[in-house]
């Protein structure tokens, strides 16, 4: 397959819980569907043309992520208010923000089908276009989109391999040293009613920066002709 890698990094970034409507708390990484909707606001696809791309894309792209800074999270206070009467009194309310999220994400194509939107996003990435401001999550988190590399992932392999990147939960991991070992679970399909479907959502464990675990699974070895990576992809 082919793919591509790029940083992605922001100031704040927020991807909503679904279970955390309240107060609502924020995944550790970037999700799919928000990388999808991110590809969209590149290339200047609007609303409800995106309503088909995304379990297009979700079906079509493979991803994975690394952290580049540590997670860390910070919640901040807002005061809700309705479109239809804006100056009432609203109702204070708590968001859970990552602070200075910055991620290496990795792109594959495996269903030729969306060769089409995988370039278009590549070249945009590459020239520092975009049609919509890309965000982390939230309008007022934007994102700084930088290309780091093209390349090819290998057939998917079986067996131990070492990763910065997270990988699926039930992979056995060994851990080398003492560092952190996160927790997430992260939705990969959204339906054309912009709905992320429940039973889409895949258990995820990740190392903290800068540490890599070695583990047991499935996975692919990406190379850009100068080094490879191994990475889980989902």
């Amino acid at each position: 397959m082919k793919g591509f890698q790029l940083e992605i990094k922001g100031n704040w970034g927020h991807f909503k819980r679904p279970e955390t409507n309240n107060n609502p708390l924020s995944h550790d990484l970037i999700t799919k569907t928000a990388l999808i909707g991110m590809i969209g606001a590149v290339l200047g696809i609007e609303r409800q043309k995106m309503k088909p791309l995304f379990p297009q894309l979700s079906e079509d792209l493979l991803y994975g992520v690394q952290l580049q800074h540590p997670v860390k999270k910070i919640s901040w206070g807002f005061t809700s208010h309705t479109a239809i009467n804006p100056t009432a009194a609203g109702t204070p309310k708590y968001f859970e923000f990552l602070r200075e999220p910055a991620f290496y994400v990795w792109i594959a194509l495996q269903n030729k089908r969306s060769e089409k939107l995988y370039d278009s996003f590549l070249d945009a990435v590459k020239n520092g276009n975009a049609e919509y401001p890309p965000i982390l999550g939230w309008h007022n988190c934007p994102a700084e989109l930088t290309f780091v590399s093209s390349g090819e992932f290998s057939d998917e392999k079986n067996g131990e391999f070492k990763t910065g990147g997270f990988v699926v939960a039930g992979y056995k991991p060994k851990i080398e040293g003492e560092f952190r070992i996160g927790f997430d679970k992260l939705p990969t399909y959204q339906n054309d009613d912009f709905w992320n479907l429940p039973d889409k959502y895949v258990n995820i464990i990740y190392p903290d920066y800068p540490h890599k675990i070695t583990v047991e699974g499935k996975y692919y070895v990406y190379n850009d002709g100068n080094k490879t990576e191994n990475l889980c992809l989902i």
